[in-house]
């Protein structure tokens, strides 16, 4: 029986076989692609994760991270024979959730897809009917957020969220005013160890973050930066 359904778009065919003999070892369902267009065709609600070559001839694994955005939230990660931190940040800008520079080990890369694909199913799965409820929201100063799934709303219009995203805020809101370091985020949510390259990734994901929920992403009313210490949720008021 399956235990998720994965996406390997990549134009090594060794690279995708091992990837895939590795995955379907592990009883994952595993679709392939050669290219960035045809892993777009191949793309649907089904998929739990989309692993993603960045280097591709054609369109390009960054360009396919776009383009799978404007439709869906599924987990990317990307493989890469890049492995710079400003090409890792420059794949997290494009929407990846994670970053994989090759050569890598079949154990690292297990972990990741078992990481991301259970966080996926776990918080974007979709609500059932019982799940309207008062207490399955959390809403504070004009922002609502599900408990469980990946539903988010600003002043009432909805926001579309990755994976990564969701967690950040869920975590900051049911903590309003605390303060985040990137290490308390990084491992809360991404769930590793930190090393100091990590608070580039998490910068990243708040900076995203706040392009999707503040009106001036640039003087924000909700996630703070508190200079030397982190990042917090503010809960004050409106005039705060």
């Amino acid at each position: 029986m399956s235990i998720g359904n994965i996406l390997i778009v990549e134009d090594d065919a060794d690279i995708r076989e091992g990837v895939r003999i590795l995955l379907e070892s592990e009883d994952y369902c595993i679709r392939e692609a050669e290219n960035g267009r045809q892993g777009l065709e191949l793309l649907d609600d089904t998929i739990d994760l989309v692993i993603l070559d960045i280097m591709m001839p054609g369109i390009s694994g960054l360009r396919t991270c776009e383009e799978i955005r404007k439709k869906s939230n599924v987990p990317v990660l990307f493989l890469t024979a890049k492995a710079q931190e400003s090409d890792k940040l420059i794949g997290l800008m494009a929407g990846g959730d994670d970053y994989l520079p090759k050569p890598f080990s079949y154990a690292e890369l297990l972990g990741r897809v078992k990481a991301l694909v259970r966080r996926y199913n776990v918080y974007q799965g979709k609500a059932g009917t019982d799940q309207e409820e008062k207490d399955a929201w959390l809403e504070l100063r004009g922002v609502r957020i599900h408990r469980t799934y990946n539903e988010v709303f600003v002043d009432g219009k909805a926001k579309e969220m990755s994976d990564i995203e969701y967690r950040i805020l869920l975590l900051m809101m049911g903590h309003p005013g605390r303060i985040f370091s990137a290490q308390n985020l990084y491992e809360s949510v991404w769930e590793e160890p930190y090393f100091y390259s990590c608070s580039s990734t998490v910068m990243v994901h708040i900076r995203k973050l706040r392009v999707k929920i503040e009106a001036d992403p640039k003087n924000p009313r909700y996630i703070k930066t508190v200079w030397g210490k982190g990042y917090k949720f503010d809960a004050g008021n409106e005039q705060a």
